[in-house]
């Protein structure tokens, strides 16, 4: 395990800051998974991993001025577990560079050439983005404005910037995009 990074001012372990990202998601991030609305799943699991979440009105300012690590969370992840979401943190403050959580591409993927399907493409080199993204706090104090709430647009905008560590998530962590994939995350994560 890599060394956990302190607060210079207090000594006490570096606790990063996070927000649980519902924007542009629509209400899926307000069905329910295991009797829990998917929003409230992740702001569980981001919690139980030692992040401290932060009210999305609070202006960008105070957020950088914190000099803490940044866990942005989508809730369309909602089963992603505290320990991934943690190592992410630890890794971004140990090495310096942005962490994000990716998943295998599993689907059949096509070309489109105009209106009809191409060739298929080798799924080798694929992943889907799915959470957390973690910012470093260098990163942090760089980034001028709040974070894009379109995690793919931000994971290729910080990637122009900063090196950028992709790992993948255990299976939990997949991203839901249906009430069918829902209810294959709730069977997939049933404690019993």
């Amino acid at each position: 395990m890599e060394s956990e990074a302190y607060d210079e001012a207090t000594s006490e372990p570096l606790r990063s800051v996070g927000f649980v990202v519902d924007e542009g998601r629509g209400s899926l991030p307000y069905r329910l998974i295991h009797g829990e609305a998917l929003v409230a799943a992740a702001a569980w699991a981001v919690g139980e991993a030692g992040v401290d979440l932060v009210d999305v009105t609070v202006p960008w300012h105070v957020v950088t001025d914190l000099g803490r690590p940044l866990v942005l969370h989508d809730p369309l992840c909602p089963m992603t577990p505290p320990d991934f979401i943690a190592d992410c943190v630890q890794r971004a403050v140990a090495r310096d560079v942005v962490v994000v959580g990716v998943r295998p591409v599993s689907d059949t993927i096509k070309e489109l050439d105009g209106d009809r399907l191409g060739r298929t493409v080798d799924r080798d080199g694929l992943t889907m983005v799915c959470a957390p993204v973690v910012l470093p706090p260098r990163v942090v104090r760089e980034t001028q404005d709040r974070p894009t709430a379109d995690f793919v647009e931000l994971v290729t905008r910080l990637r122009a910037s900063y090196d950028v560590e992709l790992v993948e998530a255990p299976p939990a962590a997949r991203r839901v995009g249906s009430d069918e994939d829902i209810e294959v995350l709730e069977a997939l994560t049933d404690p019993r």
